[in-house]
């Protein structure tokens, strides 16, 4: 009605309170307080959530804020990939808390995988072009940090405009990144070539500089302060005090900390090491400043630098810091080491300043001896005198001594680095290399080892033998092996006897005869069989190491070959070397027997054995009866050679007894310095030629050659390798000086084609020598017609047994497409009998990305190739 009131009454919605953003100090005390991930995860994704929010609402005054929360994120291992466009927008905000932070983000959350990286390159160029030291810093450092190769390439004038500032803060940093860049592209070494010269002469080495840190520590100070310790919050408040009233910035940051930034100098010395690494033209024009650098490392040794950088009445205390210090003279070290690696008049320019340093260094601390390190890896680089390298070897034996593990483990390597160019030097520290063996560290003993071994030679092989033994007896077991096959290297190089060869070899059987290589029991039967002088002394302590322990199989089968062979001298008991033995038959059969029954015997070893007892058979005067027995019983064993053994062994018995004797007659003697050991070193010799002629198949190629024989021949026995056939006619043609007439030239053997397959195409053409009729070569023209490359392409071929082939080297391994230059590959086939001929062919290759295998047998080879 009118002038009434109406009053609608409508119903109150709920509204949805939010939760408001948490700061940052919050934050991490809500993360640290969560009992459990679940909950961590709840809290980081609700801020999150609030941070995204701010993000799209675009909030300037707070945005570093929320970036600084979502770094912490980060941190803590959780995404914060959506935060990466913020962190250009707060590099291109004029504000430096804006920057800080954005450029902190940017080395976080952008590499080289991100395309956004290469959005803040005209950031960082406007950035080092301002004069404002702290903005300068944040560039440099994160261009050092996350610089891909294209920012490297846009950006380097501007870095080498900052390398020749006034600033030795903006100075430092340009140097190190710089560094950054000749890593990232390295033909950028002609930019930084020319100012490296002109940096060497600067004067500052470094000091406490108010520098902004670049961690999220110095995002807000409050948390700093708040979450640190006391006496970590007493030290910041000192520091921040000290610098604030030391140096005055133009543009200081809200919270900044004496840094010990590297110096001048030594980001120098890194720039141009850089270079020289990699650029040989920088190599050779650095050359050039090696005088100045050794003045410099001198100065460093000696007097130290000019009082200018006087602080509290000390004179560079940075500088006169032993670890600063030692930096320094290392890297100068390094940069020497480089410089005068094959170049004697540099090496020598050095050699007084590098046995200066060898000698004036204090050792007191870790950077003296890093200073000695690099000194000796120096001495021994360059073209250094004969005195100073027995200086540098010196300085590693007394780094020997040193109780730090550390630098005794340094030493050894170094030393075993040096043993084969000087060692003679090295000997004098071997006592202290023996005692290194009893080190209770893994890595050190191993090294010890090495260097031990490496030391043996003919003068002092008895001794360190001795020592070598006794650390074999308590080595731990995973050196063992190690120490084992050393000493039987060593004792086969450096014997001085045939007697001690074999009693050393004994001991590194009864000691660690599951640990020694596996040829140690054929080179041990050899030694043996070779020394007839030795045979009843041998078999004598090989029997009494198998009476006490038939547990170490080496061993095993080494006592059980000897005793097969010489059982005859055991019994007689003559050996006048050692104690006198009485041994009867049934005490040999019976040990025998005993390695047989043993679940510890391998089935390798259960083979050593019974050979053995069938050879003693032979050699014993007594009744075979039992022997026969025992063969019988393993005429069923489950192990196949072992059973065609015992029933080769039992048919023997049965059905050819009186052969027995001959067919188990004692092995030949086999003479390692006689006839035999001249005609092995003249096969050798003669295969190095033929191979220096041809290059030797692959051994997987001359596995399956093996195969394709076996295709041709199963029945057969074991294949054998034909002699190598003479690759010239010249010796046949002199015998046809003697005949009356030339005989008339053969017929040509017509060509044959063998495979075709999507355009590649095999041909064979034969040619028989007249001079030689059983000899026929065989040309092999592989051809492609296709559109594509044959590519890996093999042939291989076998004949029957009754042949001999030789395969040549073929000329290449692709056939190009479309005919291009053919593949030919010579075979040599030596038929005396002139048995019908037979060739399988195994041809493999790729075409049209597929691998192709064909195996297939010629059967219509011309009657003109073999009659």
């Amino acid at each position: 009605m009118p002038g009434q009131r109406v009053f609608l009454h409508s119903r109150t919605l709920p509204v949805r309170m939010v939760a408001p953003s948490l700061k940052l100090q919050d934050l991490i005390e809500e993360i640290r307080g969560a009992k459990t991930q679940a909950q961590e995860r709840e809290v980081i994704q609700k801020e999150c959530a609030h941070i995204r929010a701010s993000f799209r609402d675009g909030d300037p005054v707070h945005r570093h804020r929320q970036l600084a929360k979502l770094l912490y994120v980060h941190m803590l291992g959780y995404p914060a990939h959506f935060g990466q466009m913020e962190c250009l927008k707060l590099i291109a905000s004029s504000r430096f808390t804006d920057k800080r932070v954005g450029y902190l983000g940017a080395m976080l959350l952008l590499d080289e995988r991100h395309d956004a990286h290469l959005l803040i390159t005209n950031s960082i160029k406007n950035d080092l072009s301002q004069g404002i030291q702290p903005v300068q810093g944040l560039a440099l450092c994160t261009l050092s940090t996350m610089g891909s190769a294209e920012m490297c390439r846009d950006l380097a004038p501007e870095v080498e405009k900052l390398l020749l500032q006034p600033s030795p803060y903006v100075r430092k940093k340009a140097i190190l990144t710089a560094v950054h860049m000749i890593r990232k592209v390295p033909e950028l070494s002609s930019v930084f070539l020319p100012p490296c010269v002109h940096l060497l002469h600067e004067r500052h080495h470094g000091k406490a500089v108010g520098l902004p840190i670049l961690c999220f520590s110095s995002v807000d100070r409050r948390i700093e302060n708040r979450m640190g310790t006391p006496a970590h919050r007493r030290r910041v408040a000192h520091t921040h005090r000290h610098t604030r009233n030391r140096l005055s910035c133009p543009w200081p940051p809200p919270f900044t900390s004496p840094t010990l930034t590297p110096g001048i100098l030594l980001g120098t010395i890194t720039l141009i090491t850089e270079l020289c690494e990699r650029s040989p033209a920088a190599l050779k024009h650095f050359r050039k400043v090696v005088p100045q650098l050794v003045q410099i490392l001198r100065t460093l040794v000696t007097t130290g630098y000019s009082t200018e950088h006087s602080i509290s009445g000390v004179s560079d205390p940075f500088l006169q810091d032993q670890e600063t210090c030692g930096a320094e003279e290392v890297q100068i070290l390094r940069l020497l080491r480089i410089l005068g690696r094959n170049h004697e008049e540099s090496s020598e320019t050095m050699n007084d300043l590098l046995a200066q340093v060898a000698t004036n260094t204090d050792t007191s601390r870790n950077a003296g001896n890093a200073v000695l390190f690099e000194t000796v890896l120096t001495i021994m680089d360059i073209h250094s005198a004969a005195g100073l390298r027995v200086l540098a070897v010196n300085i590693l034996g007394r780094f020997l001594l040193n109780s730090d593990r550390n630098i005794r483990y340094v030493a050894l390597t170094s030393l075993l680095r040096l043993v084969q160019s000087d060692h003679s030097a090295v000997q004098r520290h071997r006592p202290t290399v023996v005692d290194c063996l009893q080190e209770t560290d893994a890595s050190l003993s191993r090294r010890a080892l090495e260097l031990s071994l490496a030391l043996v030679n003919s003068s002092n092989v008895r001794a360190m033998m001795q020592e070598l033994q006794a650390f074999l007896e308590s080595c731990p077991p995973d050196l063992r092996a190690d120490c084992a096959s050393g000493i039987l290297l060593a004792a086969e190089r450096f014997a001085p006897t045939k007697r001690w060869h074999i009693d050393t070899i004994l001991h590194v059987l009864t000691t660690a005869g599951t640990h020694v290589r596996d040829d140690a029991v054929a080179n041990l039967t050899q030694l043996i069989g070779g020394a007839q002088e030795l045979h009843a002394y041998s078999v004598r302590r090989l029997y009494n190491a198998l009476a006490e322990d038939i547990s170490q199989q080496p061993l095993v089968q080494v006592a059980a070959w000897c005793i097969g062979e010489y059982g005859d001298l055991l019994l007689e008991g003559n050996c006048e070397e050692i104690e006198p033995l009485q041994v009867d038959e049934e005490e040999v059969l019976a040990l025998l027997e005993k390695v047989l029954q043993s679940h510890m015997s391998l089935p390798a070893t259960r083979g050593y054995a019974l050979t053995a007892l069938m050879k003693l058979s032979t050699r014993l005067q007594g009744d075979n009866n039992r022997i026969r027995q025992v063969v019988s019983i393993y005429r069923s064993c489950l192990d196949v050679e072992l059973q065609q053994r015992a029933v080769e062994y039992d048919t023997l018995f049965r059905k050819y007894d009186h052969m027995r004797a001959a067919i188990l007659e004692k092995m030949p003697l086999v003479e390692r310095d006689g006839p035999q050991a001249d005609e092995e070193a003249k096969q050798s010799k003669e295969a190095a030629q033929l191979s220096e002629a041809a290059p030797a198949p692959t051994e997987s190629q001359a596995s399956q050659l093996l195969d394709l024989l076996d295709l041709l021949d199963r029945a057969s026995g074991d294949a054998q390798h034909p002699p190598p056939l003479d690759p010239s006619p010249g010796g046949a043609l002199v015998y046809l000086l003697d005949l009356p007439c030339a005989p008339p030239p053969p017929a040509p053997i017509p060509d044959l084609k063998v495979f075709e397959r999507e355009g590649v195409q095999l041909n064979l053409s034969f040619i028989r020598p007249p001079e030689n009729p059983a000899l026929l070569l065989i040309t092999i023209t592989a051809t492609n017609s296709s559109e594509g490359d044959v590519t890996n392409f093999i042939c291989q071929a076998a004949v029957p047994k009754s042949l001999q082939l030789q395969l040549q080297a073929p000329s290449g391994n692709t056939v190009p497409a479309r005919g291009g230059l053919p593949i030919t590959q010579l075979f040599r086939i030596l038929n005396p009998n002139k048995a019908p001929l037979r060739l399988k062919l195994r041809l493999t290759y790729n075409h049209f990305h597929q691998s192709v295998q064909e195996i297939f047998e010629v059967n219509n080879l011309p009657v003109e190739s073999w009659q």
